[in-house]
């Protein structure tokens, strides 16, 4: 069973301890309460249902307390570890009116808590006024967990009101308040400065379980507000530890054994300074080291048993038979955690318990004891034996019995003496040296204790010797099938069994997919097929025959030729900027000598591993190094070998470590040179960007180079961002489509790489230049109209299509509608307008590159529908 913390004022009356134990037959169980039995029909409340003893409408007063469950059953009795049932609740504040607390400005309060009657630990915290605005606690006010009170070290007038303690129950959450406490002001002047008063601190000495969090609290009062400062005596606080609550709490979390020492905190303001010390101690629980275990022994045997633990304080030691406590005495002698009994008896059986225990805690380790007592039994009898001629033959005598019976061995009616040629060995077998045919027939070893006797029969038979010859050595390829050959002459009279093995293990055919296969050719030949042998393959095979007076055993090794194993680690000697000195350790040749080494690479802009070329090309299998070459400039590269021979090629060797190739000036030109469009005056240039494979080095950028057509000099202008794919160029001096021949060159800091093929690009047309002319408008119904424009005159700029801006004579042109047309139509429905309105109407082109000027502005048109619904349209009275 577990502890139990049970809340009062929950809606389940019941509680459970829960119990379970192992045994056949199974067990029945009781419970004892404070070390005193319970008995379950005694008492209504109480019900047992297999271990579980369950109490209904439980109180503190009648059921606190310690619980321990007994198992028990024909073979033994075993305790429970003891279980803690404890009630929660939380009663609620006395309703006395508690007086008020009257304080200078500037002096200390202590405001007390009083808590109600609670199990377990209660939180605290206080209401300032009314709920729910809580007191903030900070370095001049503080609420101790430990007393619940809240102390001011310095009181302001901002702190005058009313103060209520709040407690929470952490098990239930139930919370009370209590009656408030006034605070108010004395008017008979302000608290001058005083020396801090350590009003809350640990105690002197504390005590902890190892794992735990610890809070050490720690607050003065003062006038000005004192500063609380910690420190370890004899070491350093150790560094997990936690400042809180502006220093006032010392928290530890997962406190351990080197954490333990005397901690001191200290309280300072300008006015002088106070200290308190306070030893910390931490106590381990009982663990175990050593524990029993289960022992069947023969009666007059010594046990020893012995179960260790750790723990502090130190654990003392008790013992249990039965559940009952057992003391030294004649034949059991108890020293702590040992127990030893002279000469068990039948009557020493049943459960042992070993409990270690210090003052904070027990654990239980238990174990049975089987005292056995039998009279003498042969399992097998007669026993048939076949030794071959000129062996020694062992007859052993192994009878169930207990305690140990004595043996005596006979051949037909007389008992045998020991003699040079038959040795009595100490285990009671019999052992006939250099045998031979008269010593064929039947022996008889008879076993006795107070118990009873019995008597077995061991018939001997002596055959001739086997012979084998030995398996003929070999290779082959992987991928091939071989064939190994066990021949065995033996005795006629025996069957023989043949087995195969494999460096010393007997062959598993199921488990080896199907290579190995036995082929007998002959009652005393087994050959061994290895169909498509793999390397593994290789190795020694032994084939055992074997008849029931003995066996023969010979071994022959078989290779197997297959591709290389991998290189060892490939190390780069040297790097350049294209080039790296590569050495690497050979592998394993698998008995075919490597022919070629190949030198693969891997970079970030590689598909994976990659040949690379070599000098020299090809590398040899004698060579343990080579040189990459064609290798790009700056970009990391890892290299890799593989071997070849033969067979095949084997696996690669492990990668190098990455290296980057040194610097060098740029090698390729940008690609796809193109441009053209673009705002009026503006010459646009792109191009490919060079991917960061071939920048070759730092500090990469581009140059663009043009000039107008016929003209003898370059303009040169540097693009600095590797990345980019465009630069523009504006001159209000050209026309717009001049053709300029345009090339794009490379650079790092290294120096300056090749330049593209020259390409011709045209400047930029421009947006349209002139605005439409001859813009009218129709009214065609009460909600639209038509527009027409003439485009403007042909050349550079022309539109790819027009936009209409229309907007009542209300508005402002800003807050009108816009309309585009599909292609460069000169006419355009407008629709959804109002009727009865006056509209102003501008026509722009545009195209790729921007807008036009607009129209000028037409004269308001007046949207006019009669009552009879005929349209109308008029000039308006005023112009724009």
């Amino acid at each position: 069973p577990d502890d139990v913390i049970f809340s009062l004022d929950s809606d389940e009356k019941k509680v459970m301890l829960r119990c379970e134990a192992r045994g056949n037959p199974p067990p029945t169980y009781s419970w004892f309460v404070n070390d005193t039995e319970v008995h379950a029909e005694a008492d209504y409340r109480y019900s047992l249902i297999e271990g579980n003893f369950i109490i209904t409408n439980a109180s503190e007063i009648t059921d606190y307390g310690r619980y321990q469950c007994k198992a028990e059953n024909s073979f033994g009795t075993v305790l429970s570890r003891d279980a803690l049932l404890q009630f929660a609740y939380l009663k609620p504040f006395s309703t006395k009116t508690r007086g008020g607390v009257s304080v200078r400005e500037g002096q200390g309060v202590v405001l007390m808590c009083t808590p109600p009657l609670h199990s377990p630990e209660i939180i605290y915290s206080w209401v300032f006024n009314e709920f729910p605005s809580f007191v903030a606690e900070d370095s001049r006010r503080f609420i101790s967990q430990d007393t619940g009170n809240l102390y001011i070290s310095k009181v302001q007038p901002s702190d005058v009101g009313s103060y209520i303690c709040l407690v929470k129950n952490p098990v239930t959450n139930a919370r009370v308040l209590s009656p408030p406490t006034p605070l108010t002001l004395k008017t008979d002047g302000v608290m001058g400065e005083y020396e801090p008063k350590i009003e809350v601190h640990f105690p002197t000495s504390v005590l902890a379980t190892k794992g735990v969090t610890v809070r050490l609290e720690c607050f003065a009062l003062g006038n000005p507000v004192p500063t609380i400062t910690w420190r370890k005596i004899n070491g350093n606080i150790p560094k997990k530890a936690r400042l809180r609550k502006s220093q006032a709490v010392l928290e530890i979390p997962n406190i351990q054994l080197d954490d333990s020492g005397t901690y001191e905190c200290k309280a300072e303001n300008p006015r002088g300074g106070t200290a308190f010390k306070g030893h910390l101690q931490v106590y381990t629980l009982p663990q175990w080291v050593r524990v029993i275990n289960d022992t069947q022994m023969d009666s007059g045997e010594k046990l020893q048993w012995e179960c260790k633990a750790t723990g502090r304080p130190r654990p003392t030691y008790r013992w249990l038979l039965n559940g009952l406590p057992l003391t030294s005495q004649a034949r059991a002698e108890i020293v702590n955690g040992e127990l030893t009994i002279h000469r068990v008896q039948q009557t020493d059986s049943g459960m042992y318990q070993c409990i270690a225990e210090n003052k904070y805690g027990a654990v239980y380790s238990s174990a049975e004891l089987k005292i056995l007592a039998s009279p003498p039994v042969f399992v097998l009898n007669p026993v048939h034996i076949i030794a071959t001629l000129g062996k020694d033959v062992l007859l052993e005598c192994k009878p169930k019995a207990s305690p140990k019976p004595r043996i005596t061995w006979k051949r037909g009616d007389r008992r045998i003496v020991p003699n040079k040629r038959m040795m009595l060995l100490r285990n009671n077998t019999l052992r006939i040296v250099n045998s031979s045919r008269a010593d064929e027939g039947n022996y008889v070893c008879r076993a006795e204790n107070q118990l009873g006797s019995a008597e077995m029969t061991a018939m001997l038979w002596v055959k001739g010797h086997a012979r084998g010859a030995k398996p003929q050595q070999s290779g082959g390829d992987c991928g091939e099938s071989v064939v190994l050959s066990c021949k065995a002459t033996h005795d006629t009279s025996l069957d023989v069994a043949f087995q195969w093995l494999f460096n010393q293990r007997p062959i598993n055919f199921h488990q080896d997919g199907g290579h190995f296969e036995y082929i007998q050719t002959q009652t005393s030949t087994v050959d061994l097929m290895i169909r498509s042998i793999l390397l593994k393959h290789a190795g020694k095979y032994g084939c055992r025959a074997q008849t029931s007076a003995d066996s023969v055993f010979a071994e022959a090794e078989l290779l197997v030729r297959g591709p290389p194993g991998p290189p060892g680690v490939v190390i780069v000697e040297e790097i350049t900027d294209t080039t790296a000195t590569l050495s690497w350790t050979r592998g394993l040749d698998n008995h075919s000598p490597i022919n070629t080494y190949n030198i693969q690479a891997r970079s970030p802009f590689s598909l994976g591993w990659q040949t690379v070329k070599t000098e020299p090309e090809p590398v040899t299998g004698d060579l343990e190094s080579a040189v990459a070459v064609q290798l790009n400039p700056w970009v990391e590269y890892e290299f890799r070998v593989v071997a070849s021979n033969a067979i095949g090629t084997g696996d690669p060797s492990a990668p190098s470590r990455a290296v980057r190739t040194k610097e060098a000036v740029p090698s390729v030109a940008p690609a796809n040179v193109s441009g053209g469009n673009g705002r009026r005056h503006e010459l646009v240039i792109s191009w490919e960007p060079i991917s960061e494979e071939f920048q070759n080095g730092e500090g990469f950028g581009y140059i663009v180079a043009f000039r107008a057509n016929g003209s003898r000099g370059w303009k040169e202008k540097m693009v600095t961002s590797a990345d980019s794919t465009t630069y523009k160029y504006r001159d209000e001096t050209f026309p717009p489509l001049t053709p300029f021949e345009v090339k794009v060159g490379v650079y790092n800091n290294k120096g300056d790489g090749p330049f593209s093929k020259v390409v011709v690009i045209h400047s930029a047309e421009g947006e349209p230049r002139e605005a439409p002319s001859d813009v009218r408008a129709y009214s065609i119904s009460s909600s639209e109209l038509k527009v027409t424009w003439k485009p403007p005159n042909p050349g550079p700029g022309r539109p790819r299509g027009y936009e209409v801006n229309y907007w009542k004579d209300t508005e402002q042109e800003e807050s009108g509608q816009k309309q585009r047309t599909a292609r460069n139509e000169t006419s355009m429905m407008l629709s959804g307008l109002e009727s009865n309105s006056l509209y102003h109407i501008t026509v722009k082109g545009f195209n790729s590159i921007g807008q036009g000027p607009a129209s000028a502005n037409h004269q308001p048109i007046h949207h006019v529908v009669t009552a009879r619904g005929r349209h109308l349209h008029h000039r308006g009275a005023r112009s724009e």
